[in-house]
């Protein structure tokens, strides 16, 4: 099994386009910058010569990657690791510690509704922003 560790990138080297295209990357002249002849993007190396990046006006996030002298892996993945996580804190956990709350004030007719129902909204309009993001990180 290749190595998932990253590699310097060779300025004058080119390289099999990350973005999944068929398309290859090729070292623009008196730059540190490569373009692909399939997909037209243009990518910048970073500082530390690791990774690169794609410079892309419509996509709100950076995409980058590292190459491993075989193939190229996602640099920067960031919080969408960790969604499914965050998602079941908001869902599972927050509920909890609001009933746990709420039992311990009881509060009694109407309101016993309000404190159950409120928090509830939240929590449903929380896991469908966080839905939301992740389908725009992928």
């Amino acid at each position: 099994m290749p190595s998932q560790k990253a590699q310097k990138i060779d300025l004058n080297a080119d390289y099999p386009c990350p973005c999944g295209r068929r398309g290859r990357i090729t070292p623009i002249t008196l730059t540190e910058a490569f373009g692909c002849n399939k997909c037209q993007q243009i990518f910048v190396v970073e500082e530390n010569g690791h990774v690169i990046e794609q410079l892309s006006t419509n996509y709100p996030y950076k995409k980058a990657w590292c190459w491993t002298g075989h193939q190229w892996i996602k640099a920067h993945s960031g919080l969408r690791e960790h969604y499914l996580s965050v998602a079941l804190f908001t869902i599972l956990v927050l509920p909890v510690v609001w009933l746990s709350l709420v039992f311990l004030v009881s509060p009694s007719g109407f309101d016993i509704i309000l404190w159950v129902m409120v928090p509830l909204l939240v929590v449903l309009l929380l896991a469908l922003m966080q839905w939301l993001a992740y389908r725009r990180s992928r």
